[in-house]
């Protein structure tokens, strides 16, 4: 009897955590209604008595693509080579409806032709701070070192495994301040504003080579990923353990748009939402089973849109253009693919946030492995047939 459960979980495992190679993954019912606690004080940065306060007022939020609606920056880990980069908004575009809103070009960059307009370049090559971590510096040429201006990266420039850089607008913000654009934040770092609106799309071209310059020992190895965060993240601690120096525990908003989660699926492009839209485990958060194939040898080239009815899609397809102005029915030819796609439905629910822990997500650790909801019921198949 024993031998037929194992044959039927085994049978329940094969279907249920099966995972398909597509072109499109989508969220529908993408923000709800929450709360999260902002930065409020930051003390003694170069000190151990470096400490940071949560506001006691939480910041309430409602609506299509919440919190994302809020600024986000926008974040590159290596192996990866960045040829395009470009942001957009939208007064009204809806997935699937040709007629409505098209899209305006607000930043662009391109490698090829070293041109680029309000973007920029920022990596961890500051200081070190014993709460805070590594602070945010002018990027150069390269990526990861320091430079004492803005400045673009090279044509063909390549990050290596754990590697990061981050792109902001070139708006600055307000001094630091809980009342001011860009609320409180590390004083001894470049400080700008990040991509806001609640309609709004992000275009890459990028290639995700295999890692061949570092050790496989080291953090995130052969792990590219390019993501989203809330700006008010980096601007004070992307990765610290000390849950009051950010406000991503609390759950101001993170989305992974094309992130290798683990050393044995690194060919698997994965999209996954971290806030606390209908689940508490802000560090797994919510991922969509189906990914997009990584392309080890060619350019990828698509995109995240977050539209005016709380879907938010991500594509890969070689049509997609950074043109200044695209109607609405080009980016749905990009990624109208009902063939080939994947859609995970959001909850509405709002779910407590979590008190302890690290501020971050666990990005730094290279271990992150996030489980779908499918492999959720198979736990639950399992233990039902036992």
């Amino acid at each position: 009897m024993f031998q037929s459960f194992n044959i039927i979980i085994l049978f329940f495992i094969s279907i249920i955590s099966a995972k398909d190679a597509v072109e499109v993954l989508q969220f529908e019912n993408f923000g709800y209604s929450g709360s999260y606690s902002k930065v409020g004080q930051i003390n003694n940065i170069y000190e151990d008595s470096c400490s940071c306060s949560l506001d006691s007022t939480p910041v309430a939020f409602s609506g299509i693509n919440t919190p994302l609606n809020e600024e986000v920056s926008v974040h590159f880990r290596g192996p990866l080579v960045l040829n395009k980069f470009a942001s957009y908004v939208s007064d009204g575009f809806k997935y699937g409806d040709d007629n409505s809103g098209n899209w305006n070009r607000l930043s662009y960059y391109d490698a090829d032709e070293q041109t680029a307009d309000n973007v920029t370049f920022l990596t961890r090559a500051g200081k070190n701070s014993s709460c805070l971590g590594l602070g945010l510096t002018y990027a150069d040429k390269d990526g990861i070192s320091k430079a004492n201006s803005s400045t673009i990266l090279a044509k063909d420039t390549l990050i290596n495994s754990n590697d990061e850089y981050v792109i902001f607008s070139n708006l600055t913000c307000q001094s630091s301040g809980s009342n001011n654009d860009c609320g409180v934040y590390r004083t001894d770092i470049p400080a700008y504003k990040g991509f806001a609106g609640a309609v709004k799309m992000f275009l890459f071209e990028f290639q995700m080579p295999n890692e061949t310059h570092t050790s496989s020992k080291i953090s995130n190895y052969n792990m590219p990923a390019i993501w989203l965060l809330n700006a008010q993240i980096p601007r004070t601690a992307q990765y610290s353990n000390n849950v009051n120096c950010s406000c991503w525990r609390s759950g101001c908003g993170e989305f992974d748009i094309f992130e290798i989660m683990n050393t044995t699926e690194y060919l698997h492009l994965y999209s996954t939402v971290h806030d606390y839209q209908g689940t508490d485990q802000i560090e797994t958060g919510l991922a969509i089973s189906d990914y997009i194939e990584r392309d080890l040898s060619g350019t990828m080239v698509g995109g995240v849109a977050f539209d005016s009815n709380g879907d938010v899609t991500v594509w890969i397809s070689n049509s997609t253009s950074f043109d200044q102005s695209v109607n609405a029915s080009s980016v749905n030819s990009w990624i109208k693919n009902d063939k080939d796609s994947a859609t995970t439905t959001l909850s509405s629910a709002s779910l407590a946030s979590a008190t302890g822990g690290s501020s971050s997500s666990k990005k730094g650790d290279g271990m992150s492995y996030k489980p779908s909801i499918l492999m959720n019921l198979v736990a639950l198949l399992t233990m039902w047939i036992l």
